[in-house]
C-alpha cells in the first residue's frame, strides 16, 4: 500500500508542474496581456510614499545580495541550534536562483515598462517567472515546513517564524505588481514552479526521515 500513497502524492506537483508548462507556452506566444496591464492599474491604483516603502521593504529579502544573506543567516541560525540536516536544506533552497533564471532565459519575456503602468523597480532581466516570487515560496516556504516539523522549538518562535514566513509568501506577489517590477501571470508562474520545488524539497526532507 505504501507505494500507492507515495504515488498519490505526486499528483499535486505534477500537477502544477503541467500547469506552469502550459502557461510558460502561452507567454511565450503571447508576451503582452491585456490581463496584466489591467490587474498591473488595479494594484496601483492608490499608491502612496509610504506603500512604495512598504511595498520595497517586503520585497528587500529577495533583492541581491539580501537574497543569499538571508538563506546564509537562516541556515546558520539551524546550524548554530543543532540542526545541521535543516541547515543544508536551507542552503539548497538558493537554487532557485538559477532555476527561475534558466526558465527567463527560455521565455524571455520584457518587463513591464511606461507608459503603461508605474514603474517604480527597474530591472534588466526578462520578467518570467519572478524570481522573487519564487525565492520567497521556496525558501521561506520550506522554513515555514520545518516549524511545523521541529516540535523541539518553543511554540511562540516557531509561530511567530511560521505566520511571518506565510505572510511574505502572500505579499511578495503584490509587492511585485506594485513596484512594476512583474506581471500578474509572471507571480502566477513563479508561484506554480516555486510551489513544485517547494515540494520537491521537502519530500526529500522527509523521505531520509526514520
Amino acid at each position: 500500500m505504501q507505494p500507492k500513497i507515495n504515488t498519490a502524492k505526486l499528483y499535486l506537483p505534477a500537477g502544477l508542474l503541467i500547469m506552469f508548462i502550459l502557461l510558460a507556452v502561452f507567454i511565450y506566444q503571447h508576451p503582452a496581456l491585456q490581463l496584466d496591464i489591467y490587474i498591473s492599474k488595479l494594484v496601483q491604483a492608490h499608491t502612496s510614499p509610504a506603500l512604495d516603502a512598504t511595498m520595497l521593504a517586503i520585497s528587500w529579502f529577495g533583492n541581491m545580495p539580501c537574497s543569499v544573506i538571508t538563506a546564509l543567516t537562516a541556515s546558520l541560525l539551524f546550524y548554530l541550534f543543532r540542526y545541521k540536516r535543516e541547515t543544508l536544506f536551507v542552503i539548497l533552497t538558493m537554487l532557485s536562483g538559477a532555476v527561475s533564471s534558466a526558465v527567463k532565459a527560455v521565455i524571455n519575456r520584457p518587463r513591464p515598462q511606461h507608459p503603461f503602468i508605474r514603474v517604480i523597480v527597474k530591472n534588466m532581466q526578462p520578467s518570467f517567472p519572478s524570481g522573487h516570487v519564487m525565492y520567497y515560496v521556496i525558501l521561506f516556504g520550506f522554513i515555514a515546513f520545518l516549524m511545523r516539523r521541529l516540535v523541539k522549538i518553543p511554540k511562540l518562535i516557531s509561530g511567530t517564524i511560521f505566520y511571518l514566513c506565510i505572510a511574505l509568501v502572500f505579499t511578495i506577489s503584490i509587492s511585485r505588481i506594485y513596484l512594476g517590477a512583474h506581471w500578474f501571470t509572471d507571480v502566477v508562474g513563479a508561484y506554480l514552479l516555486g510551489s513544485v520545488c517547494l515540494f520537491i524539497l521537502c519530500g526529500l526532507y522527509l523521505r531520509r526521515l526514520p
